[in-house]
């Protein structure tokens, strides 16, 4: 489909959720323009406890780092694209990616909880690292059986695999910065 024809189908669109890519750190900025120029959004932000020298501080940090969730019609980006600290609308050459109002309404329900916080995007198949205990370091192969996590740690030099069960939060991505959030809401 080429992207004339794209467009014409998006413009025919009732209001969808899209995702601004915006400037670091300048995420509650971009909110703050949205809601002037009355565009629908979603910033969603979890409670971060960071420790200074001096004292500690409950810091409210967004869910998705660099990101804005808008809701509109597709002839309408320009209203949130011209809005300083906007880099562009998240998607492929021909068209942004939609977010589903069932996502939308999983961000929010999970919000609500109070527990919500970043993790790692991690996927079956994806080459990972533990990050905690005996295993720490070792590198491997994400499995899920049933609804457990378990990583295929490979040994080369004999050509033999074995399998470990680990906590979810306990592996990310090989070669992704650590970003983990503790039960007390503190981020490391």
């Amino acid at each position: 489909m080429n992207e004339y024809a794209l467009g014409n189908d998006l413009v025919a669109q009732d209001p969808r959720w899209y995702v601004l890519f915006v400037r670091s750190n300048q995420e509650k900025r971009v909110a703050h323009c949205l809601s002037d120029r009355g565009v629908e959004h979603l910033l969603p932000c979890y409670r971060s406890r960071r420790q200074w020298t001096d004292r500690r501080v409950d810091l409210e940090m967004p869910l998705f780092p660099g990101y804005v969730f808008v809701r509109l019609q597709f002839t309408e980006r320009m209203k949130a694209l011209t809005v300083p600290n906007v880099v562009s609308l998240i998607g492929n050459k021909i068209a942004p990616s939609v977010v589903s109002d069932d996502e939308i309404l999983w961000i929010r329900q999970g919000l609500k909880q109070g527990a919500a916080g970043p993790h790692n995007y991690l996927k079956e198949g994806q080459r990972v690292v533990i990050t905690e205990g005996a295993l720490s370091g070792l590198e491997g192969i994400l499995v899920r059986v049933q609804n457990n996590m378990r990583v295929v740690i490979c040994l080369d030099s004999i050509q033999r695999a074995f399998m470990v069960d680990v906590d979810e939060s306990w592996v990310r991505p090989v070669g992704a910065r650590l970003c983990k959030a503790t039960t007390d809401g503190r981020v490391h």
